[in-house]
């Protein structure tokens, strides 16, 4: 009677654990974000277990009913698509049900895009902010005030097509003196790391349209 919490690969599958496959083998449910994308990997590992979808769009109606499932003695483990569950990926509801019926629960370490893209931008990330995804709409300017004179780095996640947008967006809050480091493509084949002030590399992503996976760094003040 567990759930597992167990990071997958963001990218490259060699960033699999031994740990994180050894659990997976060892369950009797996995839980994934989609099945077909979590299926390539499973299969690669030759890990053979009932797959059942979790995602976002399902979350609040099951997670009642994996609870019960547990606590009738069945064993869990809960993955997504890439990364960590429950950093900008489902998993925080269930994982609060858990707790809620003292359920154990165990996450493993393992790969978040957010970790190396804070390294890799060579800015003093002693402290940092993480932000996931910026609010589209609702909130966005109030959250970026907030954040304007934010002393610590600040790492959020944005999708290709906004990318350079947004950069610009972020022009008008901190200036154009603000260094930025935008990472894509983490851990894959066609990695990238752009770092200098937020204007050169807003005008660089205006010419270079982006694909894959982005993660952006702001040094802090």
């Amino acid at each position: 009677m567990k759930l597992f919490v167990v990071p997958t690969p963001i990218g490259n599958l060699q960033d699999m654990t031994f740990r994180a496959i050894d659990t997976l083998k060892s369950v009797d449910i996995i839980l994934a974000e989609d099945t077909r994308t979590s299926s390539v990997l499973l299969k690669h590992y030759q890990i053979q277990k009932p797959i059942w979808s979790y995602h976002m769009h399902n979350e609040h109606k099951v997670v009642e009913k994996l609870v019960e499932d547990i606590q009738s003695g069945k064993t869990m483990a809960l993955i997504t698509d890439a990364g960590t569950p429950g950093i900008s990926d489902p998993g925080f509801l269930l994982v609060r049900a858990c707790v809620q019926n003292e359920i154990e629960v165990e996450c493993l370490p393992g790969a978040t895009a957010f970790v190396p893209a804070l390294v890799n931008s060579g800015f003093p990330i002693n402290r940092f902010v993480y932000e996931g995804f910026l609010p589209q709409k609702k909130g966005r300017m109030t959250l970026l005030n907030q954040l304007k004179n934010e002393e610590r780095a600040i790492v959020f996640y944005e999708s290709p097509h906004r990318l350079a947008k947004t950069l610009k967006e972020l022009i008008t809050y901190f200036g154009e003196e603000q260094e930025v480091c935008v990472c894509r493509e983490l851990s894959k084949k066609f990695e990238e790391h752009k770092i200098g002030k937020l204007p050169e590399i807003a005008a660089y992503y205006e010419t270079h349209a982006p694909k894959g996976e982005i993660v952006v760094v702001l040094k802090g003040k």
